[in-house]
């Protein structure tokens, strides 16, 4: 990622109407389902319910809309998270929370893993999606970790490391339980969360 962070972020724009809201979260949808190569334009436009001259107008090319895409994910995954830790009353309520939002991810089975990391292969190739993926992940981070900064300035619990490292932590551990899920489907995955649940117990009293 070098060289996506050398490289200047777009300003985010607010997307124009409900139609241009469609095309992304049916792009989205496509290329959970169909990786990025298959979901075409005229696919897309389908789904949303719109022409392939509209999807054109809006985002003009596919790179252009795939760049909506990471950022709306950033949106729902990061609303997500607040969701999880608001009002937890102490470290393990902090954990199961995380724990809960994880498994939520999991159960819907594979659709957001695959967008996710689809648009990262991408982004090895696109320093566009590159640096919006950098984004993601560090407005992501950042979030967590000021949830977390919160609750120990508060005494709801007590971080044994910095808020920012613990945050840069759970989520390598998060990114290394899905990637096992992904390479094997039919893995059990339940004895690595419950270690994972075990590490975060040593940075959370």
């Amino acid at each position: 990622m070098e060289v996506a962070t050398a490289l200047e972020r777009s300003p985010a724009r607010e997307l124009p109407s409900d139609r241009a809201i469609r095309i992304v979260e049916a792009m989205r949808a496509s290329v959970a389902q169909r990786g990025i190569a298959g979901s075409t334009f005229d696919h897309v436009a389908r789904e949303a319910g719109v022409s392939r001259g509209l999807l054109h107008y809006y985002f003009a090319t596919k790179e252009r809309l795939l760049v909506e895409v990471v950022r709306r994910e950033c949106e729902v995954r990061g609303e997500l998270l607040d969701q999880a830790v608001a009002g937890a009353a102490g470290a393990d309520e902090v954990i199961d929370a995380l724990v809960r939002s994880f498994e939520e991810i999991l159960g819907e089975g594979t659709s957001a893993m695959v967008t996710f990391y689809e648009l990262l292969m991408l982004g090895q190739r696109n320093d566009e999606i590159a640096v919006e993926l950098a984004e993601l992940a560090r407005s992501l981070r950042a979030r967590l970790a000021h949830a977390l900064r919160t609750g120990s300035e508060a005494g709801v619990f007590e971080l044994r490391a910095d808020p920012s490292d613990v945050a840069s932590f759970l989520f390598a551990l998060a990114d290394g339980v899905t990637i096992r899920r992904l390479s094997e489907p039919g893995f059990d995955v339940r004895p690595l969360i419950d270690q994972a649940v075990a590490a975060a117990r040593a940075l959370l009293a």
